[in-house]
């Protein structure tokens, strides 16, 4: 028996963070009364007490630092191929003039 992992809305995450910054509530019982649990409730309030306007950008996306990060890896990647591609033709070429 597979179990299918639940997905919230990055609405429902900020209004159940609010529940314990704004209303008071502890954890553990608006976790209870969500039927989330705590630790997760917990993950939401950190996540969103560090990336703020960025927390929760959904499925298949990221933040915009990472999003820019994977780019500039990947094109770093890039260059460096084509970079060693030059050197052995150059070599290559280096040899045959001889």
């Amino acid at each position: 028996m597979t179990t299918k992992k639940k997905s919230y809305s990055k609405q429902f995450k900020i209004d159940a963070v609010k529940l314990v910054t704004e209303q008071g509530y502890k954890i553990s019982e608006a976790a209870r009364n969500l039927d989330i649990h705590p630790n997760v409730l917990r993950h939401w309030r950190n996540q969103l007490k560090t990336d703020s306007d960025q927390a929760f950008p959904g499925k298949g996306h990221m933040a915009p630092e990472k999003e820019e990060l994977h780019r500039l890896r990947k094109e770093n990647k890039r260059l460096q191929m084509e970079h060693e591609i030059l050197k052995k033709a150059a070599a290559f070429f280096a040899k045959e003039s001889m």
